[in-house]
């Protein structure tokens, strides 16, 4: 079994040494380096230097899933002790999005609004409409409730995988019976939703995480409503609070160990970053092509399907964008698409944010899966010739920015876990023996979206703290 080999010219090598060393500056692994922070251990998060450039909007979530409903989101910011002014800046709103068709513009968000507007735009009938309601409130609160008290992550092989699915037994968890068998349009419409939420490449996700990505836009929306920074920039801040530390590769690296502890060099350098443990907040697939010094540790070689979540950054001018547009939409493909080209059979979810450089304009951020073989050119083609449609008049006012992709350090690279490995089953932390290397394998929880990846860097973050202390 190939681990980390050791590093080679030791005595050349500056060497510096922390308690944790996180590679990745996903939301996951800044969560998990705040709550090592916060136990006390020093802590260093190595980011990409592309990844640190970006623009703010792309590093957000499309929906601030679990910070209307006493969920995920609004118990990790308290655990993580955010300041209570930045948790105030969290704004209620009265939709969580706006799902788009060929002939429909239909709004989602409180149970009442939601039943109406499935009943006025004729997805079902009104008693219908009523039931799968109710059915869906019931069936996610179940599901954030043992969500809340799930320890999601385990330091070694045990039975008892799925300990979650035995949490409660509510007869309430999974996916209500009346969600299950949907007139074929509204089947469609939501599959879209759960597309834009959900973090798996190409897999569906468990009954369990489809009710709760179904039901959590129930609770209404949330957004910042003014310049960063936002959630990503607020988990940045509350590790430089607790005294963690950030490093950036501008390039490759190796992964190496001294004496039994993981250690980082970055290709032509004479620094060695050293650390007690070392936590992959990364997809595993896109960290191997960066790796020098020969085959990758087996830790990273999982063979997993995955896909890229391209994310495009647009400046539109505000007079272009629709009064009545929610400021999160899901775009469902086009029923009879006229061509097979990348892109026009996938959802693409879209978010509006303030203008972080001043101005009067909106900073728009499309997603759009990216499927093997598929291109960035006609995916991006894609995106705007649909934004030209949602919006009349913005031919030559919604531009793209430039932006060089982080190749490694991005939420967007997605796999799939591997069958019977994903929520509610536990993930295995700990990778490797005598080194202690730790992988937050976001797989695992990728079904449940940006709620999965908090509730793996919480628990991850305090499991390691414990571990090492």
């Amino acid at each position: 079994m190939a681990g980390l080999r050791p590093a080679a010219n030791v005595q050349q090598l500056r060497a510096r040494r922390w308690d944790a060393i996180v590679l990745g500056s996903s939301i996951y692994g800044l969560v998990a380096a705040a709550r090592l922070g916060a136990a006390g251990h020093r802590v260093l998060v190595v980011e990409e230097e592309r990844a640190q450039s970006l623009h703010p909007a792309l590093r957000e979530p499309f929906f601030l899933a679990g910070s209307r409903d006493e969920g995920v989101l609004d118990a990790c910011l308290r655990e993580l002790h955010i300041p209570l002014i930045d948790r105030r800046r969290i704004s209620p709103e009265p939709l969580a999005w706006q799902i788009v068709g060929d002939d429909f513009r239909m709004d989602l968000g409180s149970p009442k609004i939601t039943h109406q507007e499935l009943a006025t735009w004729g997805f079902c009938e009104e008693e219908q409409a009523g039931q799968l309601v109710r059915t869906l409130t019931v069936a996610t609160d179940a599901e954030r409730q043992v969500m809340l008290e799930a320890p999601i992550v385990r330091m070694g092989r045990r039975l008892g995988r799925a300990w979650a699915s035995g949490l409660t037994g509510s007869h309430h968890r999974g996916l209500p019976a009346e969600a299950r068998d949907l007139p074929p349009p509204l089947a469609r419409a939501l599959a879209g939703q759960i597309e834009a939420l959900s973090n798996l490449a190409h897999a569906e996700p468990s009954p369990e995480a489809w009710a709760r990505l179904l039901g959590t836009g129930l609770a209404g929306g949330a957004g910042f409503g003014e310049r960063p920074p936002w959630l990503h920039g607020l988990l940045r801040r509350r590790v430089e609070a607790v005294h963690g530390e950030f490093r950036t590769l501008p390039g490759r690296f190796e992964l190496v160990e001294v004496d039994h502890q993981p250690g980082i060099v970055a290709e032509k350098s004479s620094d060695l970053w050293l650390g007690r443990a070392l936590l992959i907040a990364s997809t595993p697939s896109a960290l191997v092509p960066m790796l020098t010094g020969g085959a990758p540790p087996d830790f990273l070689d999982r063979g997993r399907a995955r896909c890229q979540r391209l994310a495009v950054h647009l400046r539109a001018d505000r007079e272009v964008v629709p009064a009545g547009m929610c400021a999160r939409l899901v775009l469902l493909p086009p029923e009879n698409p006229e061509t097979d080209k990348p892109g026009q059979r996938e959802v693409i979810s879209l978010s509006a944010f303030p203008a972080s450089e001043g101005g009067e304009g909106v900073d728009l951020i499309a997603r759009i899966r990216l499927r093997p073989g598929h291109e960035e050119d006609p995916a991006t083609e894609e995106i705007l010739r649909r934004i030209e449609r949602l919006m009349p008049f913005s031919e030559g006012r919604v531009v793209p920015s430039e932006q060089l992709r982080p190749l490694w350090d991005d939420d967007g690279l997605l796999e799939d876990p591997e069958p019977g490995r994903s929520w509610p089953s536990e993930i295995d932390l700990r990778v490797s023996g005598r080194t202690p290397v730790y992988r937050l394998d976001r797989a695992g929880v990728a079904g449940l979206g940006l709620e999965g990846d908090l509730l793996l860097g919480w628990r991850a973050g305090d499991a390691v703290a414990a571990d090492i202390s």
